[in-house]
C-alpha cells in the first residue's frame, strides 16, 4: 500500500504522524522502550497536541532484535501471532552523549539521540545492514473512513536484492514488486499465491520478519526504491531483524525462530501418481495405473486418491464411496501388499450434505458469523461449511475421523486448500481476530493433521502434501505449488515460487510434473519428468487427464524410468541432506545465491539450484533441449555424462531427455545406493562413494544414515599430489569408491 506521491508529498487523505526524533527511553529487563514525538520539540509547549510512537527492543535469540513500534497502546491486539521460539540471549544496553544502543549478540541497534534527528541503524558489528530514519517510521491516518496503519520504511543498499515473502510466481528478485500477504487460490501464473510468508531475505545476508498474520502490505523499492516499505492496519507493528551474517545463516536462524523442518519418512522421496482430480476412476481404473508402472519397470511408491474417492457433495465426509470403492479396506491392503503406500485428498471443510454437518452443526464445531449461524457457501461443496480449528474440541473431532482412515491403511494425506477462509461478520471460537486467522488458518489446519499422523504413525513418519502456509507451516512438510499448467512458462514460474519459499526456510516442496491444468506435449512431460524427479517429492497430478506415461509416448516410460532410478540411487545422498535440512532449516532445494553468497551473478539465477550441498540442477525450458546455465567458479562435473567444467561462467548446451545439467561441486562425496527401485532401504549396504576431488588438498567427509536418519557410517577423504587417502568409521564393510573427473587418482583406505 502506497502512501505518497513522490518522495515529499503524502497522498491526499492520509495525515502521517512520522517518528521524528528521540525524546526519552526506559530499560526494564531486557527491553529498551523508546519514545519518538512526531516532531522536534523545542520547548515544552511543542510536545502539546501531538502524537508519539513508542517503541520497544527486545531479543527473543542472540543476533534476532524485535522492533514493536505502536501509536495508541490502549487498542487490543488481537491475535494470532505467529509461534516463535523465546530464548535468554545476554543482551547489552548502552548509552553516550549521541546514541543509544541495544545488542543482541553480534547485532546491534543504535539510536540517534540528537534533537531533529530520528533514525535506527541496525549494525552486524560494525557493518550497516539497514536502517530506519527520517519520515520512515509512522502512523497513517486515513480521513475518509478513519481506518489507520503503522508502516516502516527499511534502507537498501546499492547492489542490495531482496528475496523471499513466500511462494511466489512473479520475478525471483522482489525488487520493484508490490506484494501483499493474503492467501489465495489463484493458480501459479500471477501475483497471487496459496503461500504467503511475510519474511524476506536480502543478499547482504539479514532477514526480516513481520510479526503480522494480517493483511500485510509490501513495497519493495516500488514507493522508495531505495526502501522495503511494509505497512499493516491497526496500531501496532512488530518485526524481526534476522541476522546470520550470510543469506544461508539468516535462514538457518529464522528456522530456529519460527521452527525447524520435520524429518520425512524415507519412502515419501520415492515416486507418487495420483488418479487426478476430475477423472473417472475405479480400483480397476488404479491398479491398471499401478500394474502399468510395473510393465513399464518404472518404480512406484506412493499412490494417491484425489477428491472423488469421497462422493460428489459430501466432501468431506472421509468415507470411501461405496458406489467406486465398495471394499476400501481390502483395496488398500492390496495395494500394501505391492509394497505403496496410500495417501487420500482432504480438505477442511464440511458440505452440507455430508452426514458430518449435522454432527458439526450440533456440536458447534464449524466457523460462525457474529450472530451465532454458521458461515455457509456454496463455492466449491455446496452449503459447505468450515472446521473452527480454534475449538479444541473441533481439532480432535476432525483428528478422530481421520484416525478412521488410517486405521483403514492410509499413510498419509494430502491438505489442500485453507485458503478460501472469510473475513466479514465472523467469529472464531476463540475470539481471534477474523483478519488474521485467514492466513493463519491453514497453520491450525496442517498442524492437527500433522500432529495427528506423529501421534499415529511415530515420529519421522508422518507427512503431509499441503498447498497452503503461513509463518512456521515449514514444520509440517510437504508443500506442494499448486495448480500449473501444462506449458514450459509455467514450469519456470513453478521452479521460481519454489526458490522463493525455500527462502523461508521451506525444506520440503514439489509440484505437479507435467502441469495441473490442461495435458501436456510429449516434449513437456518429459523435461517436467526430469525436474520432478530432480525435486525433493515428486508427484504426477494432473486435473481433467490421467498423468502416467505411456498415454504421452514409449519414451516418456523410458523417461521416467531413468529418472525414478535415478533419484532412488541417490538416496544416501539426499536423505543425509534431508537430516541436515530438519537439524540446520537449510532447505533440500535452495536458490544459488544462499550457496553461493557475493557471486553476483547467482544473485539472479531463478532456473536452476543446488539440490543439497554438492549438485547442481539446471532443467532445460526448450524443445530443442537447448539450455543454459552458470556455474560458479571453481571444478565441476555432469553426473550423468562425466564432462568436467570449469566454473566461472555460462554454458550453452543441447541435452536429450536422457541427460540435462546435473553438475557435482569440486569437494564433493556424493554417497549413491545399490537399490534403484526403492527410497527406503539400508543406504550402507553396498553404497558406492562418487568422489569428485580435482585439486589438491580437497578434504571432505560424508555421512551415511539410515532410513531414520542416524548416522551408520562416516567417511573422510583428503586428497594428496595423485592420491584420495580415505578414513572411513562406522559400517565400511562393502563400500566402493568411483573417482569423478580424473581417472588415474589412486584411491587409499587407511586404517
Amino acid at each position: 500500500m502506497k502512501f505518497t506521491d513522490g518522495y515529499w508529498c503524502v497522498k491526499k487523505g492520509i495525515t502521517p504522524l512520522y517518528a521524528a526524533e528521540y525524546s526519552s527511553h526506559k530499560v526494564k529487563d531486557k527491553e529498551l522502550v523508546l519514545y519518538a514525538p512526531g516532531r522536534h520539540i523545542a520547548d515544552r509547549g511543542d510536545c502539546l497536541n501531538l502524537g508519539m510512537l513508542t517503541i520497544r527492543l527486545t531479543s527473543p535469540m542472540e543476533d534476532v532484535i524485535k522492533v514493536t513500534v505502536t501509536h495508541f497502546e490502549g487498542t487490543a491486539s488481537k491475535g494470532p501471532f505467529a509461534e516463535t521460539v523465546r530464548c535468554s540471549p545476554h543482551v547489552v544496553i548502552e548509552e553516550d552523549e549521541d546514541t543509544l544502543s541495544f545488542q543482541s549478540g553480534n547485532t546491534k541497534a543504535v539510536v540517534d539521540k540528537r534533537p531533529d534527528s530520528w533514525g535506527i541503524r541496525f549494525l552486524d558489528g560494525d557493518r550497516e545492514l539497514t536502517n530506519t530514519g527520517f519520515r520512515n517510521m509512522a502512523y497513517m491516518k486515513q480521513e475518509r473512513d478513519g481506518r489507520v496503519f503503522m508502516t516502516e520504511q527499511l534502507a537498501l543498499d546499492v547492489d542490495e536484492y531482496i528475496y523471499g515473502l513466500g511462494e511466489r510466481y512473479t520475478p525471483f528478485v522482489k525488487n520493484g514488486q508490490s506484494v501483499e500477504m493474503w492467501n489465495e487460490d489463484g493458480g501459479t501464473a500471477s501475483d497471487i499465491t496459496y503461500k504467503n510468508i511475510p519474511f524476506y531475505l536480502s543478499n547482504k545476508g539479514y532477514g526480516v520478519l513481520l510479526d503480522e498474520e494480517g493483511d500485510a502490505s509490501y513495497e519493495i523499492a516500488s514507493e522508495k526504491v531505495e526502501r522495503v516499505q511494509f505497512s499493516v492496519e491497526g496500531e501496532r507493528l512488530a518485526y524481526y531483524i534476522i541476522n546470520g551474517h550470510t543469506p544461508k545463516g539468516t535462514v538457518s536462524l529464522y528456522t530456529e525462530l519460527t521452527g525447524k523442518p520435520a524429518l520425512l519418512p524415507a519412502w515419501s522421496f520415492g515416486l507418487w501418481l495420483t488418479t487426478s482430480f476430475t477423472t473417472d476412476y475405479d480400483e480397476e481404473t488404479t491398479g491398471s495405473f499401478i500394474q502399468g508402472m510395473a510393465d513399464w519397470d518404472i518404480p512406484l511408491h506412493v499412490f494417491h486418491f484425489d477428491c472423488y474417492w469421497m462422493e460428489a457433495y459430501e466432501w468431506c465426509n472421509f468415507t470411501w464411496d461405496p458406489a467406486t470403492f465398495p471394499d476400501p479396506k481390502g483395496m488398500l491392503d492390496r495395494y500394501h501388499k505391492r509394497g505403496l503406500k496410500i495417501c487420500v485428498w482432504i480438505n477442511p471443510y464440511i458440505g452440507q450434505k455430508s452426514p458430518l454437518f449435522q454432527e458439526a452443526l450440533k456440536e458447534g464445531y464449524l466457523l460462525k458469523k457474529k450472530n451465532g449461524d454458521v458461515w455457509q457457501t456454496d463455492m466449491w461443496q455446496a452449503g459447505m461449511g468450515i472446521v473452527d480449528f480454534t475449538n479444541p474440541r473441533a481439532e480432535v473431532w476432525y483428528q478422530n475421523k481421520l484416525k478412521g482412515l488410517l486405521d483403514m491403511g492410509v499413510d498419509c494425506f494430502k491438505t489442500d486448500f485453507g485458503e478460501r477462509i472469510p473475513v466479514r461478520d465472523i467469529a472464531y471460537y476463540d475470539g481471534s481476530d477474523p483478519v488474521k486467522m485467514h492466513n493463519y488458518y491453514t497453520y491450525l489446519y496442517n498442524k492437527a493433521v500433522f500432529e495427528l499422523l506423529q501421534r499415529e504413525r511415530g515420529e519421522g513418519e508422518a507427512v503431509l502434501f499441503a498447498r497452503s502456509a503461513t509463518v512456521g507451516g515449514q514444520k509440517f512438510p510437504v508443500h506442494w505449488g499448486g495448480d500449473c499448467s501444462a506449458s514450459y512458462a509455467s514450469m519456470a514460474e513453478t521452479i521460481r515460487s519454489g526458490l522463493s519459499l525455500a527462502c523461508a526456510g521451506f525444506g520440503f516442496w514439489s509440484h505437479d510434473i507435467s502441469g495441473f491444468e490442461s495435458t501436456a506435449s510429449a516434449d513437456i512431460y518429459k523435461r517436467w519428468c526430469q525436474f520432478g524427479l530432480l525435486s525433493s517429492h515428486s508427484r504426477l497430478h494432473g486435473s481433467s487427464t490421467y498423468r502416467v506415461p505411456w498415454i504421452f509416448d514409449r519414451e516418456a516410460c523410458d523417461v521416467l524410468r531413468k529418472f525414478v532410478k535415478l533419484k532412488c540411487a541417490l538416496m544416501p545422498y539426499l536423505y543425509r541432506q534431508a537430516v541436515k535440512t530438519h537439524e540446520e532449516g537449510i532447505p533440500l532445494m535452495r536458490p544459488m545465491f544462499l550457496e553461493f553468497p557475493g557471486d553476483r551473478c547467482c544473485e539472479t539465477l531463478d532456473k536452476q539450484y543446488m539440490l543439497g550441498d554438492s549438485l547442481l540442477v539446471a532443467p532445460v525450458f526448450k524443445e530443442s533441449g537447448e539450455v543454459e546455465y552458470y556455474l560458479p567458479k571453481g571444478n565441476w562435473v555432469n553426473l550423468l555424462t562425466g564432462k568436467s567444467y570449469m566454473g566461472g561462467g555460462w554454458q550453452k548446451e543441447t541435452h536429450d531427455y536422457f541427460t540435462l545439467p546435473l553438475l557435482v561441486r569440486a569437494g564433493s562425496i556424493v554417497p549413491v545406493g545399490a537399490n534403484c527401485q526403492r527410497p527406503d532401504y539400508d543406504y550402507a549396504d553396498g553404497v558406492k562413494l562418487l568422489l569428485y576431488f580435482p585439486d589438491d588438498g580437497c578434504e571432505e567427509e560424508v555421512f551415511v544414515t539410515d532410513v531414520k536418519g542416524s548416522t551408520v557410517m562416516k567417511v573422510r577423504a583428503n586428497r594428496a599430489g595423485g592420491t584420495i587417502k580415505l578414513r572411513a568409521e562406522g559400517r565400511c564393510g562393502n563400500f566402493t569408491c568411483e573417482v569423478l573427473g580424473e581417472e588415474k587418482l589412486k584411491v587409499v583406505l587407511e586404517e
